[in-house]
Parts: C-alpha cells; structure tokens; sequence
C-alpha cells in the first residue's frame, strides 16, 4: 500500500498550469468507491482534483498513510467510508472514525490545517453526495493554499546540536517530513 500512495502522488507532477489542489482520496470499496463509480456512471460533475486508493475498509487505513501522502506533497486527503452501522466488517468504520479522531489531534499538534485532512461517509447509493463532498473538499484545501510544509518547524535546532546532526549525517530540520 505504500508504493501505491507514493507511485500516485509522484505520478501527479505538475508544469506551467496555475495551481490545482491535489488531492488523495482513500475510498472504501464497498460504499465510497461505488459511490465514486455512480456519480461517473451518472456523468455527475465535480473537480479532477482527486487521486483514488480503492481500500477494503476505511478502518483499513493506516494514519501513516495519510501523513506520508502530506509529506510527499499531496495538498489534501480524503478518508471515505461506509456510514456508521452500514460496515460490510461490522465495525471498520468506527475503527476508522477513531484513528481520524486521533490522527486530527495530532495534525493539530504538528501544525497542519484542520482542512487538508477529511473524512465522510458515502454510501454506494449517494452518487450525488460524493459528487458534493469530492467539490467541497475540492474548495476547502484550495482555500488553504498550496501545502508547503507537511509539519511546521516547531522548535529551533542550537548550531552545535544540528552540526552534531549533519556529522553523523542526519540532516533534518527539526521535523522529519519525509
């Protein structure tokens, strides 16, 4: 899963165009993804700014995931799954609504936007809603900008400690981003 996030979020370069959020959407396959598959098959029209990952299970996402999607460059994520109570796993999505509790703290903590980061839940007969979210996420992380640093600089490295760091080959600047 790994290779798969970063073979589409380095697949996705752009050149001279005007800014486009770009954004990596993890859908599970048994509501979001269909739901993804109605809208297209029902020639719904939203932003091309997103990249899927077809999941088994929203509760199959690892944070990881999401924080190595932000470090590579992706302007946003998307976490879609099936409603609470609707799991095709009986619980994965509640699993999935905790880690995305969790994980936002974290984010939080770290210095990233609340906006670059959703969750929703999509039904494989909500088409139009996924249509709706997919334009909403679109516009949230285009307000926020360009994400130019996955996690802020929090602290600052004293010079002796970072040349410390750079003779043993370490490089970072306070936050590991990648």
């Amino acid at each position: 899963m790994t290779e798969k996030v970063q073979s589409t979020v380095s697949s996705d370069q752009t050149g001279d165009k005007p800014w486009e959020p770009r954004i990596l959407a993890f859908l599970c396959n048994w509501c979001s993804y269909a739901g993804a598959d109605l809208a297209g098959v029902s020639r719904l029209q939203y932003p091309p700014n997103i990249r899927v990952i077809r999941v088994p299970c929203s509760g199959r996402v690892n944070p990881m995931f999401i924080l190595r999607a932000l470090a590579q460059g992706m302007d946003g994520v998307l976490v879609s799954g099936c409603h609470p109570g609707d799991c095709h796993y009986l619980t994965g999505n509640y699993f999935a609504r905790r880690r995305f509790l969790v994980l936002s703290r974290i984010l939080d903590f770290c210095g990233i936007e609340p906006g670059r980061v959703q969750f929703s839940w999509v039904s494989a007969s909500e088409g139009q809603k996924f249509a709706d979210v997919i334009t909403r996420v679109t516009e949230d992380v285009r307000a926020l900008g360009p994400a130019k640093h996955a996690v802020k600089q929090m602290w600052d490295i004293p010079p002796d400690v970072l040349e410390a760091l750079q003779e043993k080959g370490d490089t970072t600047d306070g936050c590991r981003t990648g």
